[in-house]
C-alpha cells in the first residue's frame, strides 16, 4: 500500500493489479496514489474491488459531505437528470438562481458566481482583486505561508508553499506571502501596489491552522483602512465542516467585536455538492458587480444538475442537523485523540481543528520505533499504517494527519475510527 517506495502495481494483484496496470499505462502520473482501489461506498464506508471495508475518514478530501451514494442525492441527480442536464450561461434556470440565494443567506449580503472547482473560484478572486484595483494600478493579493490555493499557475504562486512551485517557473506575478495568524506581518507587507490579503479560514493543507479572532477581526480593520479587499478561502474549511457554514462564522462565534465581521469574497467547492464538481465564489456588497458582461465566464459552472446536487446536499444538511453533529461527532473524536496523545505523547505531538477539519501532528520520526527505519515522512507511514488497519485519513505535509469525515458520520463510526487509531498508535510506540 505505500506511494513512494514501490511502483504502482507492484504489489497489487488480480483485479486490483489489472486497474492500476490501466492507469500505469493510460493516466498522467501527477498524483502518488496509494494503492487502494475501490469499488463502491455507502456512507461512511467505503470497498475494495477485493471487498475489503473501510471507514472513511477523508471523504474525498473533504468533499463528501453526506458520505457516499447518498441515496437521496443521487435520486436528486437522476430526476434532475431527466430533465435537463446542461445549459449555456448565456441562459436563465431556476436552480442557479435559488442556490445562489441559500449561499448568499448563509453568509451576507451580496452575489454568487458558480464555477467547477476550488481553483476556479480562487482564480476569480484574483480576478475580482485585480479588477477592484486596476484604476488606482493595484494587483498584488497576499496570502500566508503554508497556505494552498490549487494547482493552476495562478493557485500555485498564491500558494504558499514551495514544493507545488517546482518546475513552473517563473511564477505568475503579484503575490507575496505572509506569516499566518500574525497582524503586524501583513501590516508590515503592504505596499504601494497591494489590493487584497487572501488567507483560508482553517489552513489544511498547510496542517491543519486555524485563524485566529483577533486575527480576522485585525485584518478586517486593515483592509478597510488600506482600502483592501479581505478574500477567504473556504474551499477546504466551508460548508460546515467546521460547524457552521464558513470557518470564520464558527471561529469568530461569541467574541466581541465580531457581529457584524464579513470578508469580501469567499471561494467555495468541495462539499458544496456533496461529490459532483462544483466551485463558487461569494462577493460582498458593494463589490459584487465588479466583474460585469464579459469579464469572467465558465461553460459549465452553475449547471441544472450541479445545482440541484447542491440545493439536495444543503437540504439534508439543515433537515438532519449535520452542522450540530459536525460539532458534537467533531469534539468527541478531538477529545479522543489528546487523550491518546496524553498516553503516546512522543506519537502525537499535538491535535488541533474545529468540528469535523481535525489534525494530528507526529512526533519526529526518529523517536517513533515503528516509524523511524523508513524514508518515507511520518505522515505518509501513518496513513499507509492507518489503511491496512481499515481506516482512511489524508496526510497532510509530512508531519501531520487530517481527519476530514463526512458530515453525517456517526458517534458509533467515529468511536470505531478512533479504535483503529489508537491500534495503530500502539503498533509503532
Amino acid at each position: 500500500m505505500s506511494n513512494t517506495n514501490t511502483s504502482p502495481g507492484q504489489q497489487a494483484s488480480g483485479k486490483a493489479g489489472e486497474i492500476i496496470g490501466l492507469f500505469q499505462r493510460y493516466v498522467v502520473p501527477s498524483y502518488g496514489r496509494f494503492e487502494l482501489v475501490f469499488e463502491r461506498g455507502e456512507g461512511a464506508w467505503l470497498w475494495d474491488v477485493n471487498g475489503r471495508r473501510y471507514l472513511d475518514l477523508g471523504a474525498g478530501i473533504a468533499v463528501c459531505a453526506l458520505g457516499h451514494a447518498h441515496p437521496e442525492l443521487a435520486d436528486a441527480l437522476a430526476q434532475q437528470a431527466r430533465k435537463l442536464i446542461h445549459i449555456s450561461n448565456l441562459y436563465y434556470h431556476e436552480l442557479q438562481g435559488r442556490l445562489a440565494q441559500q449561499l448568499v443567506e448563509r453568509i451576507g449580503p451580496g452575489k454568487v458566481f458558480f464555477a467547477n472547482s476550488g481553483a476556479e473560484a480562487n482564480e476569480g478572486l484574483y480576478k475580482l482583486a485585480r479588477k477592484f484595483g486596476h484604476e488606482e494600478g493595484r494587483f498584488e493579493i497576499l496570502t500566508a505561508i503554508n497556505s494552498f490555493h490549487g494547482r493552476t499557475l495562478a493557485g500555485i504562486a498564491a500558494t504558499g508553499q514551495d514544493k507545488v512551485k517546482k518546475g513552473f517557473s517563473p511564477m505568475v506575478t503579484g503575490f507575496r506571502h505572509i506569516p499566518f495568524n500574525d497582524l503586524e506581518a501583513a501590516r508590515s507587507a503592504i505596499s504601494p501596489a497591494t489590493v487584497a490579503i487572501l488567507i483560508e479560514g482553517i489552513q489544511g493543507e498547510g496542517g491543519i491552522t486555524p485563524a485566529k479572532p483577533e486575527y480576522l477581526l485585525g485584518l478586517r480593520r486593515l483592509c478597510d483602512e488600506k482600502k483592501l479587499l479581505l478574500l477567504m478561502d473556504g474551499v477546504q474549511c466551508g460548508h460546515y465542516r467546521s460547524g457552521r457554514f464558513q470557518s470564520f462564522q464558527r471561529i469568530l462565534e461569541g467574541v466581541p467585536g465580531a457581529e457584524g465581521f464579513l470578508p469580501d469574497g469567499v471561494s467555495m467547492a468541495k462539499s458544496l455538492a456533496g461529490g459532483f464538481p462544483m466551485g463558487a465564489f461569494w462577493v460582498r456588497q458593494p463589490y459584487a458587480d465588479l466583474l460585469g458582461p464579459g469579464t469572467h465566464a465558465t461553460t459549465f459552472g452553475g449547471t441544472p444538475l450541479a445545482c440541484a446536487a447542491a440545493l439536495k446536499v444543503l437540504e439534508i444538511i439543515e433537515r438532519d442537523n449535520l452542522a450540530d453533529n459536525a460539532r458534537q461527532t467533531g469534539a468527541f473524536i478531538k477529545e479522543g485523540l489528546q487523550n491518546l496523545a496524553a498516553r503516546h505523547p512522543h506519537v502525537i505531538q499535538s491535535v488541533r481543528g474545529l468540528g469535523f477539519m481535525l489534525g494530528f501532528e507526529l512526533g519526529p520520526k526518529e523517536k517513533i520505533p515503528g516509524l523511524a527505519a523508513s524514508d518515507k515522512t511520518a505522515s505518509a507511514q501513518m496513513v499507509d499504517l492507518l489503511h491496512k488497519a481499515g481506516l482512511l485519513t489524508i496526510p497532510s505535509g509530512s508531519q501531520v494527519v487530517r481527519l476530514l469525515p463526512p458530515l453525517n458520520l456517526t458517534k458509533e463510526q467515529a468511536a470505531e475510527g478512533l479504535r483503529l487509531i489508537e491500534k495503530v498508535v500502539q503498533s509503532v510506540a
